[in-house]
């Protein structure tokens, strides 16, 4: 229908604003606005808020938010889907049409929001290579303070209707696939994760903005947050470790998309990605196809833990595979030991 051109903001729920003001801070992002029950936090490049975080009875991901390039888009959105444009806020410009993608997340497309002006960076290190030798007569001093989070750049989803997801995200937003995985001797049966990358034709984008997967759960997976460079990936973990806070995984170097990595929880044990060096790909790349196992996730790093995939029995989880076996979900019983088999591979 349209080609969204890139993740606006990600929105949430949490019952206790401070202590998300407090992590969000430590993390490396600066506050935008605090008002009432609506904290709003940005990165250091120009552009709106990057996280919108509501009050709310429990810690949850409501859905992502995307640019539309122009308002005719929004006028096209609406009149296919039978919704409607209407203002941003009473007070506030810009646009928006609200939809609901197949697995229950509510996704807006704005246009016409303002940007907030630009902040002052962390600067990259100058680093030697080999014979290159470009840092003379001045060590490396790294501080041991939050990384500066420049920018928002994906988000990861579970979904039990994956097909149908995959589907939306490529015809209603014009999303394109930079790569697909698929369980190991199942590839006639299609993939079972996908990794999405906006279409600016010539213009490079982000390697994914939304990747998503098959499983017995519609939940947000995680999130992650451009920051300079590997010191400030390494240097501000150091930073959230001291703080007391609970890396989930990292630091490592990912595969599909090739980001620097390092993963957190937040204190409501959501997931959160400090990245660096991610690829850029335009519309000439085609799909790459892999297996999908949990050492294909990284080229180095440590082994992937239990918590980053998941993989943790709880009686929440045995509920939600119940559920996904009997529902009109995309998971059978042959694919759901699969998927397992391949997180632990």
């Amino acid at each position: 229908m349209i080609k969204v051109t890139d993740l606006a903001w990600l929105e949430f729920e949490k019952p206790d604003l401070a202590r998300a003001e407090v992590f969000a801070r430590d993390f490396g992002f600066q506050v935008a606005s605090r008002e009432g029950d609506t904290l709003r936090l940005r990165g250091t490049f120009a552009g709106p808020p990057c996280l919108v975080i509501r009050r709310g009875p429990t810690s949850r991901f409501v859905g992502p938010a995307f640019f539309a390039a122009e308002r005719a888009d929004l006028v096209r959105l609406a009149s296919a889907t039978g919704t409607a444009v209407r203002r941003f806020g009473r007070d506030e410009p810009g646009e928006v049409v609200d939809l609901r993608d197949p697995s229950g997340f509510a996704v807006r497309v704005v246009h016409g929001v303002p940007d907030l002006p630009e902040l002052p960076d962390q600067r990259a290190l100058t680093l030697n290579f080999g014979s290159e030798g470009r840092r003379v007569n001045s060590p490396q001093r790294p501080p041991r303070a939050p990384s500066r989070v420049q920018r928002l750049g994906h988000v990861v989803l579970e979904t039990r209707v994956f097909r149908r997801a995959l589907d939306w995200y490529l015809d209603t937003l014009g999303m394109i696939a930079s790569d697909f995985l698929f369980l190991p001797g199942q590839r006639d049966r299609g993939p079972t994760m996908a990794f999405l990358r906006c279409d600016r034709g010539s213009v490079p984008a982000d390697h994914h903005t939304v990747a998503m997967h098959l499983g017995p759960s519609a939940q947000y997976v995680h999130s992650a947050y451009q920051v300079t460079d590997l010191d400030a990936i390494a240097a501000g973990g150091e930073y959230l470790k001291q703080r007391g806070y609970h890396r989930t995984w990292g630091i490592g170097r990912h595969i599909q998309g090739s980001q620097l990595f390092d993963y957190w929880h937040d204190p409501d044990r959501l997931m959160v990605e400090h990245f660096a060096d991610g690829d850029l790909f335009d519309s000439s790349v085609e799909p790459g196809w892999a297996p999908m196992s949990a050492s294909g996730l990284a080229q180095w790093g440590p082994p992937v833990t239990k918590e980053f995939l998941g993989a943790q029995p709880s009686p929440k989880m045995l509920r939600e595979v119940f559920h996904a076996l009997r529902d009109d979900s995309e998971l059978d019983a042959g694919r759901l030991l699969s998927l397992m088999k391949a997180m632990s591979s």
